[in-house]
């Protein structure tokens, strides 16, 4: 924990910045009777009865300190899939000498999993670009992708969306909007914190 807590105490550095990478679900919802659109004095009103076509992936990456963000949506999460996403990650960043990522302790989010999509060079080569951190089990609270998420899900996701097409195009208007305003996280739980806070799990390690 504190090992997160003090890269996002760092301040910003072009060379290394910081980036937190999470996944999410989402259901593809369609409608099995015609919405009633809104007008004035009345929402959109639709019928409880849904369709489900399916589930598809959200992949986020944020760096906090600059307000910017890269967001995929894929059918799956694979190793193929989150190769692909850093991959990408890479590219975005090509002044950086190294880019850490926060992320959590799922089997694919590791540079092993380039290996199974690349040949040995290209897949050293891609793993070099990143310094990895991982977020303790049960303290996914701690990766501020998370709170870039549970924004996505409040302001685009919050409705039916039948088809991945449609989904793609929704949060790709969303991540547009949010990186032209330069939406930053302002992270305030500091190492001194956890441990004014966090006291008693000190003392158990103590002992």
């Amino acid at each position: 924990m504190e090992q997160v807590l003090d890269i996002y105490e760092r301040p910003y550095n072009l060379r290394r910045p910081v980036i937190c990478f999470d996944e999410r679900p989402c259901q593809l919802l369609g409608d099995v009777l015609m919405p009633i659109p809104m007008k004035s004095g009345h929402v959109l009103r639709e019928d409880y009865h849904y369709k489900r076509n399916g589930t598809c992936v959200v992949l986020m990456a944020t760096e906090p300190l600059a307000g910017c963000r890269i967001v995929k949506v894929t059918k799956r999460k694979t190793k193929k899939d989150y190769t692909r996403f850093m991959k990408d990650l890479a590219s975005s960043y090509p002044e950086a000498e190294k880019i850490i990522v926060v992320q959590d302790n799922l089997n694919t989010h590791n540079p092993s999993s380039f290996y199974e999509v690349f040949q040995a060079p290209k897949a050293f080569a891609l793993a070099q670009r990143f310094e990895m951190v991982y977020t303790p089990k049960k303290a996914s609270w701690l990766n501020m992708a998370e709170i870039e998420l549970s924004a996505l899900s409040k302001q685009c996701l919050d409705r039916r969306i039948a088809r991945i097409g449609l989904m793609r195009k929704q949060v790709r208007a969303w991540t547009a909007g949010r990186n032209r305003s330069k939406t930053k996280i302002r992270w305030n739980f500091t190492k001194n914190n956890a441990r004014e806070k966090l006291g008693r799990h000190y003392d158990t390690i103590k002992n």
